[in-house]
């Protein structure tokens, strides 16, 4: 189980400017065009399960994200092997993102 972040907005409160207004996540296993099933987002606090993304962010330490906020997250599980991760900005947008990756020691009971 992975927790993968791309944030724009969340980066404001830390003095970054420019950043990405609304970013959005797709993963891709290596090698391949189509999204891996499940693995797109656009606005967290949107999904299905944005209060164990939130619960996840905060057990490994990750800043909290504004609930409304426009940043993409993801926890999903992956089967082993190599992916790619794209960040974009949701209407060819452009700006300053951090995406981050994180492995879950334990599985996530809702998870993607």
């Amino acid at each position: 189980t992975v927790l993968v972040r791309a944030i724009g907005p969340g980066l404001a409160r830390f003095g970054v400017s420019g950043t990405l207004g609304d970013p959005k996540l797709v993963v891709f296993r290596s090698g391949e065009t189509v999204p891996v099933s499940g693995a797109t987002n656009d606005d967290w606090s949107d999904t299905e399960n944005s209060e164990l993304i939130a619960a996840a962010s905060d057990r490994i330490g990750a800043f909290a994200l504004e609930a409304d906020s426009a940043d993409a997250v993801l926890l999903i599980r992956l089967e082993p092997g190599a992916y790619t991760i794209k960040a974009s900005g949701s209407g060819d947008t452009t700006g300053v993102a951090l995406v981050e990756v994180y492995v879950l020691e334990d599985d996530i009971v809702g998870a993607n």
